[in-house]
C-alpha cells in the first residue's frame, strides 16, 4: 500500500490529484472521516496506529499508550471504523488496529485536489515524516 509520503513523484507536488492512483472521496465521506478525526483523543489514536505501520496494534496497547479507559477507547475506535479510517482484524483472541491507509491518501488527495492554484507546491521533503533524518545541503 503506497503511503502519503512515499506517493508523490518528483521534488515537487503539482496540482491535482498528488495521489494519482487514489480516487478521490465523495463530499460526505470526506465529512464523515473529518468529523471523526476532530476529536483529540481520535485524532491521537488515528495518529498512533499511522505510526504503527501495517503490523497495527491491539487494543490494549492502544489504551496504554494513549492513556484511555478501555470504554473510552471502544468508542473511539467504533468512530474511526465507521468514517473508514481504521481496520479492524481478530487475530487469535486479540483486535489488531491500523489505520487505513488507502482511505487517509484519498482524504489527503480530496483536500488537496487543485492545490495552490496552478502554483508549484511545497517540496515532498515537507511530506517526509518526522521520524526520518533529513540530510542536509
Amino acid at each position: 500500500m503506497g503511503r502519503l509520503h512515499g506517493a508523490a513523484t518528483g521534488s515537487v507536488l503539482r496540482c491535482g490529484n498528488p495521489l494519482g492512483e487514489f480516487p478521490l472521496m465523495r463530499a460526505d465521506t470526506v465529512v464523515d472521516a473529518l468529523g471523526a478525526l476532530a476529536q483529540e483523543h481520535r485524532l491521537a489514536l488515528f495518529r498512533l496506529l499511522v505510526q504503527a505501520g501495517d503490523k497495527g496494534m491491539p487494543a490494549g496497547a492502544i489504551a496504554e499508550a494513549l492513556g484511555v479507559p478501555n470504554s473510552s477507547l471502544s468508542f473511539h475506535l467504533a468512530q474511526l471504523r465507521a468514517a473508514g479510517l481504521i481496520l479492524q482484524e481478530r487475530q487469535h483472541r486479540s483486535l489488531i488496529y491500523r489505520a487505513n491507509y488507502p482511505a487517509m491518501n484519498a482524504l489527503v488527495a480530496y483536500l488537496m485536489e487543485n492545490c495552490c492554484g496552478g502554483a508549484e507546491c511545497a517540496p515532498e521533503a515537507a511530506c517526509a515524516p518526522a521520524s526520518q533524518e533529513r540530510k542536509s545541503a
